[in-house]
């Protein structure tokens, strides 16, 4: 929990000051080299950015918080906590919830810390109801990769669920068209994530994005709005059937791990 909040209350902190420097923007001079130019900074597409970048870090913030916490529950007692419970899969979903609703109260604390510094500059554009739908799209997006996160590092260890994590970030990023790509280009990137917009490591950073995206296009484009708030509840609902159905997955797997010893 410390970890996760230490991260992005750092990222809270550095968005903030970009927002005070303004974005720069690649250019070229007549004889005088590489200069930047300074650009006007939108707080809406800011804040857009600085959800994106917190969904695509999720899976990599899960794979770590999972694997070390695996690591420690081995080191503790073999696994004995989980394994010798007298519901194993009392025990693993409640592993599994308590994992997520820290890493939702992490994600909660730098949302608020980002919103408190935007209000303190002037420069707050998005409503309370817009900025905690982003936080609960992360929340929901994240659910699934907690689980599967849980089983790799039972499974493989903690490094396999970080390199899982690692590559999870890439395609989150990439998803939404890279880094800020919508902060510099002024266009909705999450409402056109591709391929990479199916799988489940972008969904964090998708369903964060898309409830920010539905709150700028609704003051220019009413229709844009509700085809984006559209994609949002379609990919919330895949979300929710995909944790269901991760968990009774994990839960039927995990009864069966080690051959259901209780010295796993």
């Amino acid at each position: 929990f410390l970890f996760g909040t230490s991260v992005f209350c750092l990222l809270s902190f550095l968005f903030f000051f970009q927002a005070e420097d303004g974005i720069r923007d690649f250019c070229l001079s007549r004889g005088l080299g590489d200069v930047y130019k300074r650009q006007p900074w939108d707080p809406a597409f800011g804040a857009d950015a600085y959800v994106q970048l917190l969904g695509a870090l999720m899976p990599l913030m899960a794979s770590i918080v999972c694997g070390l916490n695996m690591d420690e529950e081995r080191r503790a007692g073999r696994l004995a906590n989980l394994t010798g419970a007298p519901s194993r899969a009392v025990a693993i979903a409640a592993k599994a919830a308590v994992l997520w609703a820290a890493g939702s109260l992490a994600l909660l604390l730098a949302m608020g810390i980002f919103a408190d510094a935007l209000a303190l500059a002037g420069r707050l554009s998005l409503g309370s109801d817009t900025r905690g739908l982003a936080t609960a799209g992360i929340c929901l997006g994240s659910a699934p990769l907690d689980l599967l996160f849980i089983a790799i590092s039972l499974q493989s260890g903690r490094n396999a669920a970080i390199g899982a994590g690692a590559a999870g970030l890439g395609i989150g990023l990439f998803s939404v068209g890279g880094l800020a790509h919508g902060l510099m280009t002024g266009e909705l990137t999450a409402a056109s994530g591709g391929v990479l917009g199916l799988i489940p490591f972008s969904w964090p950073a998708r369903l964060g994005s898309l409830s920010i995206e539905a709150g700028i296009a609704r003051a220019t484009d009413a229709a844009q709005a509700a085809t984006i708030s559209s994609l949002a509840g379609a990919l919330a609902i895949a979300a929710v059937v995909l944790t269901v159905a991760g968990l009774a997955a994990l839960i039927a797997w995990f009864n069966r791990f080690e051959g259901g010893r209780n010295d796993a």
